[in-house]
């Protein structure tokens, strides 16, 4: 399986510093900066690790994941939450958490966060297999 991440961030010093990070460890990167982006990049067609931010204009990573769910683009791929809010949001997360790898929080660890990444592909492999 190829190592792609989709970025999905607000903010462009974070897509920036995110997909540079990953490039330099051999991904193909996307980045959008919201979550309509996002699920157009998944209808046409992407496949591997979303890293989603929460707190985005208009529609918000919770919003984004449940249109993500709603129209059924979760087969090829693996979530994951990176946001500036410290703790889980567990009532938001009711419904979802199957959806959700893992849930980091920034500022990131980048040697962290790769690890992750690299879990969420090999998860995503044996779906695939």
């Amino acid at each position: 399986m190829d190592k792609k991440v989709m970025i999905v961030d607000d903010e462009q010093d974070i897509l920036f510093s995110l997909r540079t990070l990953f490039e330099r460890q051999g991904y193909k990167v996307i980045t959008v900066n919201s979550g309509a982006k996002c699920v157009n990049e998944l209808e046409k067609g992407f496949s591997g690790v979303v890293l989603m931010d929460i707190m985005m204009p208009e529609m918000d990573g919770w919003d984004t994941i449940k249109k993500i769910v709603n129209r059924g683009l979760t087969r090829n791929i693996e979530i994951e939450i990176i946001t500036g809010k410290g703790t889980r949001n567990h009532k938001k997360m009711i419904g979802f958490g199957a959806y959700i790898h893992d849930y980091l929080s920034k500022p990131l660890n980048p040697e962290k966060l790769i690890s992750s990444v690299n879990k969420c592909l090999m998860c995503l492999s044996k779906r695939v297999d």
